[in-house]
């Protein structure tokens, strides 16, 4: 037989006057439910108590409580030590943001730093040649050093990105470059010593792309692919225009040594602010993205097993047995070779060309990266779009593509037939198609992860090696032509027209965003 005990208290839900005795009200029942029901004309509370035995006469109780009324809630105004406790439990305040927008957030601004440290030596090549005698095939040489290590991490950084994880591959690539950046004065006397810092800034920064598509590839769905794309690549947009912005008056006023210095610095900060932000959440997302075996308690014998046995499941021969996949390498080539070259040369192509000072050289500079920011927005909304539209993924990317090579192989020769052209008119042709070449941001550099998510972070490792090449070749060989010739017609933008028509044809012809169910190939 249970005991059923029912006793008035002033509370939230049972109010009453405040009586030195509260009476107790007791009953004892064999129950299995209560109903409450509160009478319309007046307020007052019934509780009906209903047997359900067999054996029991009665089948029901009621326990009837007049002239208890019935008061609306009310909660007590919230102390001082309450309004600290919802402060600092909302603490920070990235704290209630998904997960996903805070990697991409925070990815998008590791390429903001990465472009900075891309770019601070096309505007400090300058001075730094005026001061140790470089001519313009040393200069090229210099620059190119930077590639020579990009091109050497790229399938090591995609199989790292894989196997453990793009947020962990990101953040070992931020710091060394960063370090390696603020090298560069210390060693800028010495060639080898030179080459060697430049070259760690590009193995350093050459794993972050891949590493960045991993994240993406397995975190935003399609249908908001493109977005993540252009708003991660596109830092790298906006830290051509800060590096463009601060290089010039850090030269003037504190010379160009302190141009490395800082902008390693800012990669430094970034790399300590990455661990607050994420705190125990990146732990969680860097174990979501990695293999199921892998784990911390590993021993280091059976890790390094699992690492071949990875690198050995990678289905390479399907890779290359892949007409898309070729199309992807040739066109990351192109676009490559068009994007190094430009990158490098232009601000001393306006500079000399141009007849401009080093800070007139580094705003006009600034132009295309700045035009290519509102470009990457535009394509990228274009492009989802239409996908959630029901357009084929193929034929998007085909034309975001197309729109990437062949706006600046136009504004490329135009510029070159006329040398009579008014200079506002040469920066507006040049400025106008560098930043429809951000198109490819929504055609080429999301079709690895339409491809295969799973190998995304792979195919772009291999993409971007052969994509690295031209930063080896093209910017020495621009510079090398420059001596030759003294046109900047036929070193600089010759090549890269060739290329972005190329570029284009096989694109239209083999290109595909297709799923590839690479492994079953193999």
């Amino acid at each position: 037989m249970a005991k059923f005990t029912l006793r008035p208290y002033n509370s939230y839900f049972f109010p009453l006057p405040h009586t030195k005795n509260t009476p107790f009200i007791k009953t004892s029942l064999q129950l299995q439910r209560f109903h409450f029901h509160l009478s319309p004309s007046k307020p007052t509370l019934r509780i009906v108590a209903t047997n359900t035995q067999h054996d029991v006469k009665d089948t029901h109780s009621t326990v009837s409580m007049a002239k208890l009324p019935v008061q609306p809630p009310h909660e007590p105004p919230l102390s001082a030590s309450d309004n600290l406790s919802e402060v600092v439990g909302n603490w920070p305040p990235w704290k209630n943001i998904p997960q996903r927008y805070k990697l991409i957030g925070t990815t998008s601004l590791a390429f903001v730093i990465c472009n900075m440290d891309k770019v601070n030596l096309s505007i400090a090549i300058i001075p730094m040649s005026h001061q140790f005698g470089w001519n313009s095939s040393t200069a090229g040489l210099v620059q190119s050093s930077f590639f020579w290590g990009y091109a050497l991490s790229q399938l090591p950084g995609g199989w790292l990105a894989k196997v453990f994880g793009g947020s962990k591959v990101l953040q070992v690539g931020v710091l060394v470059w960063s370090v390696a950046t603020a090298f560069v004065p210390l060693l800028a006397g010495y060639m080898p010593g030179l080459l060697l810092s430049r070259i760690l800034v590009g193995i350093g920064e050459g794993v972050s792309p891949s590493a960045a598509t991993d994240l993406i590839a397995r975190t935003i769905p399609t249908e908001e692919r493109s977005r993540a794309v252009a708003f991660v690549f596109g830092g790298l947009s906006v830290g051509s225009v800060m590096g463009l912005l601060l290089a010039p008056p850090l030269i003037q006023n504190f010379g160009w040594d302190s141009v490395f210095y800082l902008f390693g610095l800012f990669g430094i900060a970034w790399f300590l602010g990455f661990q607050v932000v994420q705190g125990d959440a990146t732990q969680l997302t860097a174990e979501s993205l990695l293999p199921a075996k892998a784990t911390t308690t590993q021993s280091w014998k059976s890790s390094l097993k699992e690492l071949n046995s990875s690198l050995q499941d990678i289905p390479w021969k399907a890779f290359f047995q892949s007409r898309a996949v070729w199309a992807m390498i040739y066109a990351h080539f192109c676009g490559s070779w068009g994007h190094y070259t430009c990158l490098s040369w232009l601000p001393t192509y306006f500079s000399e060309e141009l007849d401009l000072n080093l800070t007139e050289a580094a705003w006009v500079s600034i132009l295309p990266p700045l035009a290519s920011i509102l470009v990457t927005s535009i394509a990228s909304q274009l492009a989802d779009k239409l996908i959630s539209k029901g357009v084929e993924t193929t034929k998007v990317r085909k034309i975001c593509q197309s729109i990437a090579f062949l706006s600046p192989a136009i504004c490329m020769t135009l510029s070159s037939l006329d040398p009579g052209l008014p200079h506002w008119e040469v920066v507006g042709l040049l400025t106008g198609g560098i930043a429809l070449s951000s198109f490819a941001l929504s055609g080429l550099y999301c079709t690895h992860q339409d491809m295969s998510p799973e190998y995304a972070s792979i195919l772009l490792g291999i993409t971007n090696t052969v994509g690295a090449i031209p930063g080896i070749l093209g910017v020495a060989l621009t510079g090398y032509l420059l001596d030759l010739t003294h046109s900047w017609s036929v070193s600089l933008f010759a090549p890269s027209i060739f290329f972005y028509l190329t570029g284009t044809v096989i694109w239209l012809v083999f290109a595909s965003s297709k799923p590839q169910s690479f492994s079953e190939q193999n």
